[in-house]
């Protein structure tokens, strides 16, 4: 795979069903069964296994439109315990620091860290060994995106749950970036909403690769500098 050498190289880490995983942590009967965790007043769902996805069960759903299909299937549910998720979280992140310090810690499952220095190494191993190594130091799985931008790295983390056997993808490749985006939706793009897919739709951009090479004042014009500025980090440009 050849790579484009761009200036900056970035990693988005995300833990794998983040609160599930916290509850497998402390109960291995459930690993290899389907999992739901609900939210705090148990209305919607907020984390689901792999075997809950393929029953069909959506994030955000309301409990009781998922209810049959959960009884039905024998799905384990729980409540959220954000005390538990909170504590494994900075475990997870103070994990992540060993390996460098240059972290921004996104949300309560995912940070960004910036791996441009990490010239002298292979960095898809390099990821694999990040990931084995917060496996066992936390017990949380994680998957790991690669790119020269944040958005690219969200991009290529997505792309990396599809690989279960590593969940590491590296997008910095030219044909593995347009290859990619060709196949991702508007409305799954980092920070494009329903409403914003309509009005890139009308402009005729129709997919994520669309908005790569489509004329950003364009893309300004109907989307803000928002859109403009994710057009730039599709191509690679840190903004």
């Amino acid at each position: 795979m050849s790579s484009i050498q761009y200036t900056k190289k970035i990693a988005l880490v995300d833990c794998n069903s983040f609160y599930v995983s916290c509850e497998r942590l402390f109960n291995p009967k459930i690993r290899k069964k389907p999992v739901v965790v609900l939210s705090n007043n148990d209305g919607c769902i907020v984390s689901r296994s792999n075997e809950a996805k393929a029953l069909g069960i959506k994030m955000g759903e309301p409990y009781f439109k998922a209810k049959d299909i959960i009884v039905k299937n024998k799905v384990e549910v729980f409540s959220s315990n954000y005390s538990l998720y909170g504590d494994l979280s900075r475990r997870v992140m103070r994990t992540l620091k060993r390996f460098n310090s240059e972290i921004e810690v996104y949300s309560i499952d995912e940070a960004f860290l910036d791996i441009t220095d990490f010239y002298y190494c292979d960095l898809t191993e390099t990821a694999k060994e990040i990931r084995r190594l917060v496996k066992q130091w936390t017990g949380i799985p994680i998957s790991i995106g690669i790119g020269p931008t944040k958005t690219l790295a969200k991009v290529a983390n997505r792309q990396a749950k599809k690989y279960e056997s590593s969940n590491v993808f590296d997008i910095r490749g030219e044909s593995e970036r347009v290859e990619v985006l060709k196949d991702l939706e508007l409305e799954d793009i980092w920070g494009i909403s329903t409403r914003w897919g309509r009005r890139l739709r009308k402009i005729g951009i129709q997919n994520a690769y669309d908005l790569s090479t489509g004329n950003p004042r364009q893309i300004r014009k109907a989307l803000s500098i928002v859109g403009e500025r994710i057009h730039y980090e599709f191509n690679g440009k840190s903004c």
